[in-house]
C-alpha cells in the first residue's frame, strides 16, 4: 500500500470517445453528411456484448445472440452469425488470421469450439475449418478461459470445475489434432497463457487459489507449483520481452509476476481487480475499491453494483502510473492500432492514445523529474542524442539549485554529445575547480579530450597541488591507456615547474626532444642528458647530438667527444640486456658534427685523428679540417721541436692520398698558412710544373730551376724555354746555367736558333762565347740535313724517271708473260692461267681460291692496299683547316708545318682514274699503270 501510494501519477494518454465515420447516417463514408448532421456521432456497439478480443487490424466482439462482430480501423462494423445461442469466448491470433471461439448452439451446458479462417469465405462469412465440443468428458461444465499458441499447434481450454484440456497438433483440423486433459483441480480455472522460450513451450494455469506451469512441448508435461494465490477471471496476462515474458497475476492485494519455474517480483496495487492486460510495457489494471471475492465472478455478475471502476496504466520499469481514469462498467480493454480501447456497458468505445515521448519528457521536465525522465527515455529506447539532451537539462537544473557535484555528474553523462566548452565555462570559477577536474578526467578517459582540455586538467591539478592525482593521471601502464595528448601535458607540466613529472612523460612516451630540453634548459643536468642520448636509437641519437651537441661540448667536452666517436664509427644504444651486441652498428656522417667543436680545438683534433685512424674512409671534410687544424697549430707554434713534429704530421697527411679530389682546397690551405713544402708537394702532385718553376724563380733558386727542368722537362718541354728566358733577364752572371739550358735545348731541338739568339740578346752579361758552341753545332747539323735532303731529292728524281719509262713501255710496247710457275703454289703453269701486268701469274684454280677480287693480284694486293690507305688518309686530311691553323700558331717552326701539309697533298687535288676491267686477262691499262706507279713509289721510299 505504501509503495503504491508513492508512485507518481501522470497523464501520458489522451482520452476521447470514438466517433462514427462520416456516412453512417445513410451517406457513404467519405461523403458529406446529410443536412442537419454537422458533427459525427459517437460510435455505439451492438447491445449484449459478452466477450472481446483484438488482433490482425480489427476489434472482435461476441454477443448474446451468437454473432461475432469485426470493427476494423475504418470503423465499419460487420458481423456474422457464429452460434445459434451465444458467444462466450474469443481468441484472435496475432500472427495468423485465425479466430478461435467458444459458444453455444443449443440449450444446456454443451459449449462448442469453432476455428475460423478469416481469410477464406463461405457464403460471405468466414470459413469455419473445425468444430468440436469443448467438454472432454461426459460431465457438463462451463468453459472459463481459452488460449491458443501462435504456432497453431497448441490450444488450452479452462473450465470452472478446475480442469484444463490441451489440444496438441494442428488446431485447424480434426485429424491432425489430439485432445487430452492436462490439469484437474478443485478450483475454477481463471487464466491460461502460453510462453515460448526457445524450443520449450510452457503453459501457465491460474485458478482462484493457485498458479502453476506445465511444459507442454515434452511428453510427460511436468508441472511446477508457483504460488498459492490466484485471481479472478480476466485478471492474468503475459508480459512482453521487456519484462522477460513473465506471467502476471493480479490479485486483490498484490500483482505477482511469475517465471515458468519461480515467482518474480510483486507490486502492492490495492483494489478489487476486474481486468488485467499488458500493452507496450504497460500493465493495465481495471479495479474497484469495494472488495469482492473472486469467486463471486462465477456466481452472480448481475448482482454486483454498477459502481465506478478505475483504470490504471502502470509503468513497472519506471515505477509510475502513466494514466488513471474512472469509467462506468467497463466491459473490456483492447489494444490495437497502437492505442488502447475501453469498451463500456453502454456500448461506447473510449480511445486512449499514448502521447509521444517528447511530450511526456516535457511534462516531466516541467515537474523537474529528470531522473524519471531519464529512465523513461531509456525504456522508450531514445537515442543517445536525446538522452544527452536530458542529461544536460538535468545538469542545468542541478547547477541552478547550487548542487554542483550532482550537476557535474549529469554533465559527465553528456560527454561525446555535448560540447565540452559548455560545461567548462560553468566550472571555471576557482571554487568549483574540483568539479571541473572530475569532468575533465572523464573526458580524457573516454579519449575525447583535445590539447586544450589536457592543458586545463593539468592546470587544475597544479592549482590544487594534488600530486597524487597528477601522478595517477600521467603514470599509465601502457600506451593504449593514455587518454591525453602527451606533448601538451609535457608542455604544461614544464611550464608549471613539475619537471620530474614532465620528464617521466617524455621518457616513457619517447618524446626525446622534450626530455632533453628539460634536462638541458631547465634542470641543467648535462651528464644525464648525454647518457639519455646514448640510450636512444641511432636516428634519434644522431639528430639530438646535432641539436644539443654544442651545449654538451661546452659543459662536458670529454664525454661528448667520446659519444661522438662512437656515434660516427660503430654506434649501439647503451641499453643493458637489450639488443644484440654482435649485430653491426650504425655510423653517422662525422663531417656533420665538426661545427660542434667550434670552440674546442683540442677535442676536435682528438676526434678528427680518431676518425682518420679508425675509419680511413671518413668523409673528405674530416681530412680537410684535420689538415687545416694541423697547419694552424704549425703556424702558431714557437717551439722548434714541436714545430718540426707538426710539420712532419702535415706533410704525412698530405702524402696520405686523401686530397687527390680536393687538390685546390688543400693547396689554398697550404698557401694561407705559408706552408711552402706542402705547396711544392701539391704542385708536383698536380703536375703544375710551371708553378714549381715560378716558385723557384721568385726565390732565385737557380739550381732548383735547372733541377725542375731536368725532372719534368720531358713532360713539359716549355720549361726549358722559360728557364732560358728567366736566365736571359738576369743581369748577374748566369753563364753556367745558360749553357746547361742551351745544351738541353739543342739536344731536344726545342727552339729555333734565331729565337735563342733573340732571347739572350736581352742579357747584357751574355756574350757570343756563351752561345758559340750552340750555334756551331746547330749550323753543322743543318748542313748535314741539307746534304741528306739533296741526296734524297736526287734519288727520288732518278726513281721517278725510271718509273715513267716503265709506264711508257707499258703504254707503247706489248707485255710478254714469261713466268713458268704459279706465284702461289710454285708449280708449273698450266692452262687455264691468269697473268697480271705486275709480272705475277697463277693457275686459274689457285687464283679463284686466294683472290679477293677479279681485278687485283693476290700477291701485290696487301702492299697496294697500304698505298691506297695512305692516299685515302691524305685525302681525309686535306680539309683539316682548323687543325692546320692550330698547329701553325702553336709551332715554333711554321715552315716545317706548311711543308708537312704540302707533302700530304693538302694543297693538291689528286684524281684517281679506275676503270672496271673488261676481261680477266686484259685489265685496264690505266689502272695497271697507276697500280705499278704506286707500287714502285712505295719501294722507292
Amino acid at each position: 500500500m505504501a509503495a503504491y501510494l508513492q508512485w507518481r501519477r501522470f497523464v501520458f494518454f489522451d482520452k476521447e470517445l470514438v466517433k462514427e465515420p462520416l456516412g453512417n447516417d445513410g451517406a457513404a463514408p467519405g461523403t458529406a453528411p446529410a443536412s442537419g448532421s454537422t458533427v459525427s456521432k459517437f460510435l455505439c456497439l451492438p447491445p449484449g456484448i459478452t466477450v472481446c478480443d483484438s488482433g490482425r487490424g480489427s476489434l472482435v466482439f461476441g454477443d448474446m445472440e451468437g454473432q461475432i462482430w469485426f470493427l476494423p480501423r475504418s470503423l465499419q462494423l460487420t458481423g456474422f452469425q457464429a452460434y445459434k445461442l451465444r458467444v462466450t469466448h474469443l481468441y484472435q491470433l496475432k500472427q495468423h488470421n485465425i479466430l478461435a471461439s467458444v459458444g453455444e448452439d443449443e440449450e444446456g451446458i454443451n459449449p462448442l469450439v469453432k476455428i475460423w479462417n478469416l481469410e477464406k469465405r463461405d457464403g460471405g462469412n468466414p470459413l469455419c475449418t473445425r468444430i468440436f465440443p469443448a467438454i472432454p468428458g461426459t460431465e457438463p461444465t462451463v468453459v472459463s478461459c481459452l488460449t491458443v499458441h501462435e504456432n497453431l499447434n497448441f490450444m488450452a481450454i479452462g473450465f470452472t470445475d478446475g480442469s484444463v484440456t490441451l489440444n496438441k497438433g494442428d488446431i485447424t483440423r480434426d485429424r491432425h489434432s489430439k485432445t487430452q486433459i492436462l490439469h484437474k483441480g478443485n478450483y475454477p480455472v481463471t487464466g491460461l497463457a502460453f510462453r515460448q522460450a526457445g524450443k520449450t513451450t510452457h503453459l501457465f494455469v491460474v485458478t482462484t487459489e493457485n498458479v502453476q506451469s506445465y511444459i507442454v512441448s515434452g511428453k510427460d508435461y511436468p508441472r511446477v507449483e508457483l504460488d498459492t494465490h490466484g485471481c479472478g477471471l480476466r485478471c492474468s496476462a503475459l508480459s512482453d520481452p521487456s519484462q522477460d515474458l513473465q506471467f502476471i497475476v493480479a490479485g486483490d492485494e498484490c500483482v505477482y509476476l511469475y517465471q515458468p519455474d519461480e515467482r518474480g517480483p510483486c507490486f502492492a496495487f490495492e483494489g478489487h481487480k476486474l481486468i488485467a492486460h499488458w500493452f507496450r510495457g504497460y500493465l493495465i489494471i481495471v479495479s474497484r475499491d469495494r472488495k469482492v471475492s473472486p469467486k463471486s465472478e462465477f456466481t452472480s455478475r448481475d448482482s454486483q453494483n454498477s459502481d465506478k471502476q478505475i483504470l490504471n496504466i502502470y509503468d513497472l520499469c519506471n515505477k509510475f502510473i502513466a494514466y488513471s481514469a474512472v469509467f462506468e462498467d467497463i466491459v473490456d480493454v483492447l489494444a490495437e492500432w497502437g492505442s488502447l480501447y475501453v469498451l463500456t456497458r453502454d456500448g461506447r468505445v473510449h480511445a486512449l492514445q499514448e502521447k509521444d515521448t517528447q511530450t511526456k519528457l516535457e511534462m516531466l521536465f516541467k515537474k523537474n523529474l529528470f531522473e524519471m525522465a531519464i529512465n523513461l527515455a531509456k525504456s522508450q529506447h531514445l537515442d543517445s542524442d536525446g538522452l544527452a539532451q536530458i542529461f544536460m537539462q538535468y545538469g542545468d537544473h542541478l547547477y541552478s539549485k547550487g548542487n554542483h557535484d550532482g550537476a557535474v555528474q549529469q554533465y559527465i553523462r553528456t560527454i561525446g554529445k555535448l560540447e565540452p566548452s559548455y560545461v567548462i565555462r560553468k566550472f571555471l570559477d576557482a571554487q568549483r575547480i574540483h568539479n571541473l577536474t572530475a569532468y575533465l578526467q572523464t573526458l580524457h578517459r573516454q579519449s575525447l579530450a583535445n590539447a586544450d582540455h589536457t592543458t586545463l586538467l593539468l592546470n587544475c591539478y597544479t592549482k590544487l597541488k594534488d600530486s597524487s592525482k597528477l601522478e595517477e593521471f600521467i603514470k599509465t601502464k601502457s600506451e593504449s591507456e593514455v587518454h591525453f595528448d602527451v606533448e601538451t601535458a609535457i608542455k604544461v607540466l614544464r611550464q608549471a615547474g613539475y619537471y620530474s613529472h614532465a620528464l617521466y612523460l617524455a621518457e616513457n612516451h619517447a618524446h626525446h626532444e622534450w626530455y632533453l630540453k628539460i634536462q638541458l634548459e631547465d634542470i641543467k643536468n648535462y651528464q644525464e642528458a648525454l647518457c639519455y642520448i646514448g640510450k636512444l636509437p641511432f636516428e634519434q641519437a644522431e639528430s639530438n647530438m646535432k641539436r644539443y651537441g654544442k651545449i654538451l661540448m661546452h659543459h662536458i667536452p670529454e664525454q661528448t667527444t667520446h659519444l661522438l666517436k662512437g656515434l660516427c664509427t660503430d654506434y649501439r644504444p647503451s641499453l643493458e640486456g637489450r639488443g644484440d651486441r654482435d649485430a653491426p652498428g650504425c655510423r653517422a656522417n662525422s663531417e656533420e658534427f665538426i661545427p660542434i667543436f667550434a670552440n674546442n680545438p683540442r677535442e676536435l683534433k682528438a676526434f678528427l685523428e680518431h676518425m682518420s685512424e679508425v675509419q680511413p674512409d671518413s668523409p673528405q671534410g674530416i681530412y680537410d679540417t684535420l689538415l687545416e687544424l694541423r697547419l694552424q697549430n704549425w703556424a702558431h707554434e714557437k717551439d722548434p721541436q714541436i714545430k718540426e713534429k707538426l710539420h712532419a704530421e702535415a706533410i704525412s697527411l698530405l702524402k696520405s692520398g686523401r686530397f687527390c679530389d680536393v687538390f685546390d682546397k688543400a693547396l689554398v690551405l697550404c698557401q694561407m698558412h705559408d706552408f711552402q713544402d706542402g705547396v711544392l708537394y701539391l704542385y708536383e702532385q698536380g703536375k703544375l710544373f710551371q708553378q714549381i718553376m715560378h716558385y723557384h724563380m721568385q726565390h732565385e733558386q737557380y739550381r732548383q730551376v735547372i733541377a725542375v727542368c731536368e725532372r719534368h722537362g720531358e713532360q713539359d718541354p716549355s720549361l726549358w724555354e722559360q728557364a732560358l728566358s728567366y736566365f736571359a733577364r738576369k743581369e748577374e752572371d748566369c753563364k753556367e746555367y745558360v749553357a746547361a739550358v742551351l745544351k738541353h735545348i739543342e739536344s731536344k731541338n726545342l727552339m729555333p736558333p734565331l729565337l735563342v739568339v733573340q732571347t739572350l740578346a736581352h742579357n747584357s752579361t751574355a756574350t757570343l762565347s756563351v752561345i758559340r758552341d750552340y750555334l756551331v753545332q746547330k749550323l753543322q747539323k743543318q748542313s748535314q740535313q741539307i746534304a741528306q735532303d739533296e741526296l734524297r731529292v736526287r734519288r727520288y728524281r732518278e726513281e721517278t724517271t725510271r718509273i715513267r719509262q716503265e709506264i711508257q713501255e707499258l703504254k707503247a710496247s706489248p707485255k710478254i708473260f714469261q713466268k713458268t710457275k704459279c706465284s702461289i703454289c710454285n708449280s708449273a703453269l698450266e692452262l687455264p692461267s691468269v697473268h697480271f701486268l705486275c709480272g705475277h701469274s697463277f693457275h686459274q684454280h689457285c687464283f679463284e681460291s686466294y683472290s679477293e677480287s677479279d681485278a687485283d693480284c693476290p700477291t701485290c694486293l696487301p702492299e697496294n692496299r697500304k698505298v691506297m690507305d695512305m692516299i685515302r688518309a691524305q685525302e681525309q686530311k686535306r680539309d683539316l683547316h682548323d687543325q692546320f691553323q692550330h698547329q701553325l700558331k702553336c709551332s715554333n717552326d711554321s715552315f716545317s708545318v706548311i711543308a708537312d701539309y704540302f707533302g700530304r697533298g693538302v694543297f693538291n687535288k689528286l684524281t684517281l682514274l679506275t676503270d672496271p676491267p673488261t676481261a680477266r686477262l686484259t685489265p685496264s691499262l690505266e689502272a695497271g699503270l697507276q697500280r705499278d706507279l704506286l707500287m714502285h713509289s712505295k719501294r722507292g721510299t
